[in-house]
């Protein structure tokens, strides 16, 4: 008990006087002490906790025995590879099965009309139509032996999936076609693999595949239309031997002539995904059930601890499923019984379709969520609100990198609460890929949404990633381990000066989610894959210290300048996109020039508050793109972001046109996976590039 002479010597009343104070306090101040008490009382008992990491984050892989300098991920027990990660489920078509089972028939995939809910067809409903289309497809000559290309034509939607199930089912092959892949490259896909039926969504689509076929010697005998076609349509295909039906009679016939499932092997082909590429004709990868199975483990093995998938999971698809980044977390969706709702097949809907689904699994592209953050602080229009989102952001900064990931904290209740209802408000799991993205922009992204969010690195080649960044390591800037499937080692590339033993190099996989080759194309496919099975990426990447990757340059691209140093032209343009002035940026150079130009898109929804900002300039978007202060101030810009960014004087541009048009797919100027087409590019902007070099020389 403390006495009297305590109080004393702290100057406070003595303890009669501290009595008698007590007994004098009003009851609503004791009420109010107690509230608070209680209150502290919750909050130490309900404070968040961080989620322990799933390994050592200094050290995330570890260097395999054998003097390659190649590393592993430390998830991985021994120096082998993951091949999967259910002992039932070793092929994409067990993988449907066992989603099948663990969901207990539940919801599978989903679609909805325009203002509208979603409606659901059942793993039973999936599994009945799936054997009906593969039956048909049967039934019509097609076999794992001989004509077992199946071309899938469409946008995202559950028959999409139901035709690559029916594929699975019966040891058949899906071959994906896109129309952004262009008229003759669709001609040269569907010779390639001598495809004979062709699975369509819409009109336009087989008309295009008629106009592609027209008074020429070809493959194809049947295209399904997922629509009923009409008398002129199946007329028009008759003229070109081709026989036009439905998807629905194409699924009668089926189940009048019901065939048992033809169950793959691992080993067996599941899909060739032909890759637009830069440069000439696409190229067909060839992918095993075991090359997606193990890519799709390999993720499930990452996600295990922190975010575990279970039916009740939602998937939203719209990214191309042509491409095999979404048909992967497909795979994983399907696994765990979980569902998929399909977007309405306008990107303009996606967020009605968002809130109308709520998702849980959400996967993007760089390009989404760079315009996701412009909006936001496009919306943050006076200096006050740019404070309070600053001040909100650096608060669950400061708790996200204690490894703390939640969206219940007062700063998602005032500031970021309508950010994560944009999405639908229950999603928990994120995954971007396909691109780089900034660290700046990944790293107030995964603070507002507030979920588990990871950045992967990969192409067609590998199934989709070869590394992906771990639970509990939310430092942007690099794009993870290797995954618990492969390998990587970085190999020499002497003329750029990146060498292994600095730990840089060309980034180089190895694994069971490595491709078979190139459709038909031994040349290429030697280029590709060396004598010891070792994809060849063509990225340039270094080792840092704590085990992940970062891509830092591209070797396919190089080019010299005049007095002989080479340029890396994607990387200067990652470094110069970081500009809140611009939205897109091409870098150009050659071998009769001594310095480099850019084409340069000013970012639409963000230039007029960066000029009002920095110039005290205001006017519409056209306005400002045709000033000189304002291109004079983007290269400015650019050019302080290129000291800052380490770039040396020769890979700093001279001079920028401004260009007020983003470069998209429909204009020719970016692949479907968004690259830049390079070649097309400097045809397209000739004159321009003429006359920054006439200007230089001036």
């Amino acid at each position: 008990m403390l006495s009297q002479e305590f109080f004393q010597k702290l100057r406070l009343p003595d303890l009669d006087d501290v009595s008698h104070y007590i007994r004098s306090v009003s009851t609503p101040v004791l009420v109010s002490m107690g509230a608070m008490a209680a209150a502290t009382t919750y909050y130490l008992a309900t404070r968040p906790k961080a989620l322990p990491p799933i390994c050592d984050l200094h050290m995330q892989s570890v260097e395999v025995p054998g003097g390659e300098l190649a590393r592993r991920s430390v998830l991985l027990n021994s120096d082998g590879h993951l091949t999967h990660y259910y002992d039932d489920a070793k092929t994409m078509y067990e993988f449907f099965l066992r989603g099948a089972r663990v969901s207990n028939n539940g919801p599978c995939l989903g679609s909805r009309k325009p203002k509208q809910p979603y409606e659901w067809m059942s793993y039973r409903e999936v599994m009945e139509r799936t054997e009906n289309l593969g039956s048909a497809f049967l039934h019509k000559g097609h076999s794992k032996a001989t004509d077992s290309h199946i071309g899938i034509f469409s946008q995202n939607r559950p028959e999409w999936t139901i035709t690559e199930l029916a594929c699975y089912t019966y040891s058949l092959v899906s071959v994906p076609l896109y129309d952004t892949l262009g008229t003759e490259a669709i001609i040269y896909v569907i010779d390639k693999a001598a495809v004979s039926t062709i699975v369509c969504d819409v009109v336009d689509k087989v008309n295009l595949v008629l106009d592609c076929v027209k008074d020429r010697e070809h493959t194809v005998k049947t295209i399904v239309l997922m629509e009923t076609p009409s008398a002129d349509l199946v007329s028009r295909g008759q003229q070109a031997g081709i026989h036009i039906l439905s998807l629905h009679e194409m699924e009668a016939i089926g189940k009048a002539n019901h065939h048992q499932p033809v169950p793959p092997r691992p080993e067996d082909m599941a899909v060739i995904c032909f890759t637009s590429g830069t440069t000439g004709n696409p190229k067909g990868a060839m992918l095993t059930h075991g090359n997606i199975v193990s890519n799709c483990s390999a993720f499930i093995k990452i996600t295990e601890v922190c975010c575990p998938l279970s039916p009740r999971d939602v998937h939203i698809s719209f990214l191309p499923l042509a491409h095999m980044f979404e048909r992967v977390v497909q795979g994983v969706m399907i696994v765990h019984g979980a569902r998929i709702g399909f977007f309405q097949g306008d990107i303009r809907l996606l967020s009605d379709d968002l809130s109308t689904l709520k998702p849980t699994v959400f996967p993007v592209v760089p390009r989404l969520l760079n315009r996701m953050y412009d909006k936001i602080f496009g919306q943050a229009n006076t200096s006050l609100k740019r404070w309070l989102l600053g001040f909100a952001y650096r608060r669950k900064e400061s708790e996200m990198m204690k490894g703390i990931v939640r969206r219940d904290s007062i700063w998602d209740r005032l500031i970021f609460r309508k950010v994560q209802a944009s999405l639908g408000g229950r999603v928990r799991l994120m995954l971007t890929g396909a691109a780089p993205i900034s660290p700046t922009v990944l790293t107030f992204l995964r603070a507002a949404i507030g979920c588990q969010f990871y950045e992967g690195y990969g192409q067609t080649e590998c199934t989709a990633g070869c590394t992906l960044t771990v639970p509990g390591d939310l430092k942007a800037g690099h794009v993870g381990a290797p995954l618990p499937c492969n390998s990587i080692k970085l190999v020499d590339v002497p003329e750029m000066n990146y060498l292994a033993v600095k730990g840089e190099g060309e980034v180089c996989v190895k694994g069971p989610n490595v491709f078979q080759g190139y459709l038909n194309d031994p040349e290429k496919t030697l280029e590709t894959i060396d004598a010891d099975g070792w994809l060849h990426t063509g990225d340039i990447g270094k080792w840092l210290p704590n085990g992940t990757l970062k891509i830092v340059d591209r070797k396919k691209h190089i080019f010299k300048l005049a007095q002989g140093e080479y340029i890396a032209p994607e990387k200067i343009e990652n470094v110069y996109t970081r500009s809140d002035a611009a939205a897109q940026v091409f870098v150009h150079g050659d071998s009769l020039q001594a310095c480099l130009v850019a084409v340069v898109v000013p970012d639409p929804d963000f230039l007029s508050g960066w000029t009002k900002r920095t110039l005290g300039l205001e006017g519409s978007y056209q306005e400002l793109c045709g000033r000189a202060d304002v291109k004079a101030a983007i290269l400015e810009d650019m050019v302080r972001l290129g000291k800052e960014g380490g770039l040396k004087s020769f890979e700093q541009v001279k001079a920028i046109y401004i260009h007020p048009e983003l470069f998209s797919i429909e204009s020719g100027l970016l692949t479907p996976t968004l690259k830049a087409k390079r070649n097309e590019m400097r045809q397209y902007f000739r004159s321009q590039i003429d006359e920054l070099y006439a200007g230089i020389k001036m």
